[in-house]
Parts: C-alpha cells; structure tokens; sequence
C-alpha cells in the first residue's frame, strides 16, 4: 500500500509544484504578472480537473482487469481512455477559450485582464496534453507502475522551470514574453508529461510481449458509456468539492484583507496535508480493484481498511502538529500580529477535521475500487451545499463569527461526508467479506 501510494502523493506534490513556480517565476515581473498568471491558472483549474476526473473510472476497471489477470483488456480500457480524453478536450479547450475572451466583461482591471487572457489562451492548448497524460497515468496505477509517474512529474517541473527561465525573461536569445513565455512553458511541459507515460505504457505493454500501438483497440461506444458513467460521478465529486472551497474563499473576501490571508495561509496547510490521503486513496482503489478483479473479497476489504488506517493515521499527526505549533506554523508565511492573532485559531478548526478529511478522501479511493462513483458525489453535493455552505455563511454573516464560522460550516460538512462514506465502505466492505453465493 505504501509503494503504491508514495509515488502518488509526490505526484499530486509535482501538480501542486508547476503552478507555484509559474508564480514565483513570473515574481520578479510585477503584481500585475503575478495577478494574471493567478487568474489564468484559477480559471483553467475547474475544468482542467473535471476532465481528469472522467478518467478516474479507469482506476475501478483497469485494476479490476490486472486482478483476474486480463492484461489484453487492461489495454483496451487504456484505448478507450485516451479517446475520451480526446473527445472531453473539445468542449473543455472552448469553454477556457470563451472564458479568456470574458476577462473584461466582469470588472477585472485592464491591466490585468489583457495579460491573463494571452496567458489563458496559450496555456489551454496544453488541455488535451494534460487530458491524455490523466488518461496514460489512471492506467499506469491501474497495473500498478507508479514510480514511473514521480519520474515524468519531476522531469516536467524541470522543464517547466527551465522553460520559464528562457522564455519569461528572454535568455539563450529567446525574446522576452513575459507571462506568455509561463504559459508556453507549462503548455510544453504538459506535452511532455503525456509523452512520457504513454513511452512508459508503450514499454511496459512491449516487455510483456504486447506492443501498445500494433494492439491498439478502436473506439467502442458502450465501453465510453461505460467508463463515462463512473468517471463522470467522480469528476462531479471532485467539481463539487473544489467549487465548495473556491465559493468559501471568494466570501472570505468579502470580510478584511487579514481574514482572507489567513483564510489562504491556513488552506495551503489543509490542501498540503490533503495530497497525503489523496496519494492513499488512489492506492486504495488499485488495490482494492486489484482484489475484486482477483476473486479476492476478504483481501479487498483489508486493503480498504489499511488504507484507511494509514490516511487518518497521518491526518492524527498533522491534526497534532497544528494544535501543537500553530503560531510558529503560521509564521512561515507572515509575521504581522493582525495575522497571527487569527490564524492560530483557524489551525486549531483545521485540528479537528484533519482526521474526518483524510476517513471521506480514503472511503472515496476504496469505493471506487469496488466500483461506486456516485455515493461520493451526492454525499459532498449534500454536505457542502445543503449543510456546510449553508451554515458557514450563517456563521460568518449572520451571527458575525466571521472566518471561523466559514470554516466551522467547512468542518460539519467534512465530518459529514466522512461518516456518509465510512458507513457506505462499512456496507460495502462486509458485503465484500460475505462468502460468495453459488
């Protein structure tokens, strides 16, 4: 469980990595740079992710086919991935370039606005790369090659960096593109990302004496359908919850500048101890899938309960360091006294539902690898939009709680999801156990 999920969570680490240094590397060019590239970046997200997300039904039947040892359809599903991405990508490219063009029609200063449009457009013709490249790694995990996916990210983010390097400032006798040159960067190191893991599916398909591309299955509409109805509850799930969090941040803005940094600060600790579960969750789903498709009901439900036990294990230890260290954690990223009279407050909220993150982000994972997508999303639809943002709003407007009621109302829906999900897993799991039927 530990080999499989490592590599994963340094993966989702490396995601996180290639936006941070187009942050930094557009720095030394202004706040106007820094402010486009965040807007660009925060656009492209939302639906950059959904169309990941689609290709999350490739974990429950590729890792299903490795376990009965059906590699022939484990390429297959393979195939069938690539062509949704293909096809997910049309839509997904219009509507960032349609956004693009919006900048200016929702009060975003010109100054701003002109820059992050350029940099949109530029940066979405890596959507189908990044597509293809969710696609190649869901199928890598599903046959359990995962050190292969930390190699690609680490040589994108050189990439990246030296990309940025070069054609941010005008070096080696490129010209200076400034925010374009950061754009251009990511958008070839997303080329290269999918490059590389369909060379390392390629050579893992060769060594077993099946080369990918002579084998190539064309596109079957009912295994799209197939894949598309459990990727597409994921991708929901995914857009649900990140649209949650994004509509928490934008009301934190409507409260003081001192409440919204450290709104952020303290959401760069819960989204960093986050990527943990997350790398254990998709080590859950393989390793469940990889029981299921085996026959191996008793081992499929242990490997779910491991991997919960590992993913709430390390959340108990962040939930102690942040009890523990508050102020000094918050310091890392401002000493002003405005700050860190309120952030250590909100360090000790994160405290209490770092545990329940880690049972929901795990429970998802594990379910998946039995093949249910859809709890997952109506359990967040619920608790985020009926429960949490609802109360989170009344706390922080109503009764004038201010940040702390936002995420109060963030932590009941969290504590709401978890206990939905481990009930379900529960079920699912002992169903799992249950001899067999003749």
């Amino acid at each position: 469980m530990v080999a499989l999920a490592v590599p994963v969570v340094l993966s989702e680490l490396g995601w996180m990595a290639m936006g941070v240094v187009d942050t930094i590397m557009v720095g030394r060019l202004g706040p106007v740079a820094i402010g486009a590239v965040a807007l660009g970046n925060a656009i492209c997200y939302t639906p950059s992710i959904f169309g990941i997300g689609l290709m999350l039904g490739l974990d429950t039947l590729v890792s299903q086919a490795y376990g009965r040892k059906d590699y022939d359809k484990c390429h297959r599903w393979l195939a069938q991935g690539v062509y949704l991405a293909c096809l997910a990508a049309v839509p997904i490219m219009a509507g960032i370039y349609l956004a693009s063009l919006g900048f200016a029609h929702f009060g975003i200063a010109a100054e701003v606005a002109v820059p992050a449009s350029g940099y949109l457009r530029l940066l979405n013709w890596g959507t189908l790369p990044l597509l293809l490249y969710g696609a190649t790694r869901r199928y890598l995990q599903g046959v359990g090659q995962v050190r292969v996916i930390t190699l690609t990210y680490v040589l994108a983010n050189l990439v990246n960096w030296f990309g940025n390097w070069v054609l941010i400032y005008g070096k080696l006798g490129f010209p200076a593109l400034g925010v374009n040159g950061s754009a251009i960067s990511t958008a070839i190191a997303r080329v290269i990302m999918a490059v590389a893991l369909l060379g390392f599916a390629w050579r893992y398909e060769r060594s077993r004496g099946h080369p990918l591309f002579r084998h190539w299955a064309a596109p079957q509409v009912a295994r799209l359908k197939r894949l598309l109805k459990l990727g597409a509850p994921a991708a929901g799930q995914i857009l649900i919850e990140v649209g949650a969090w994004n509509m928490a941040t934008f009301s934190a803005g409507y409260l003081t500048p001192v409440a919204l940094a450290t709104h952020q600060i303290v959401l760069n600790y819960a989204s960093v101890t986050y990527m943990v579960p997350l790398g254990i969750s998709a080590a859950a789903a393989v390793s469940v899938g990889h029981a299921v498709g085996a026959g191996d009901r008793a081992r499929a439900r242990r490997a779910g309960w491991m991997a919960l036990a590992l993913g709430t294990g390390f959340m108990l230890l962040a939930a102690l360091a942040f009890l523990l260290w508050p102020r000094p954690l918050i310091a890392l990223f401002s000493r002003d006294p405005r700050v860190l009279a309120v952030g250590p407050g909100l360090l000790g909220i994160v405290a209490c539902f770092e545990v329940f993150d880690g049972i929901q982000t795990v429970s998802t994972g594990a379910l998946r690898g039995l093949g249910e997508t859809q709890a997952p999303m109506w359990a967040n639809l619920i608790a985020y939009f009926v429960l949490g943002l609802p109360l989170g709003f009344f706390l922080c407007f109503g009764l004038r709680w201010g940040i702390y009621g936002l995420w109060i109302g963030l932590t009941v829906a969290l504590v709401f999801v978890a206990l939905a999900l481990l009930a379900r897993w529960r079920r699912d799991a002992a169903r799992q156990a249950a001899p067999a039927r003749s």
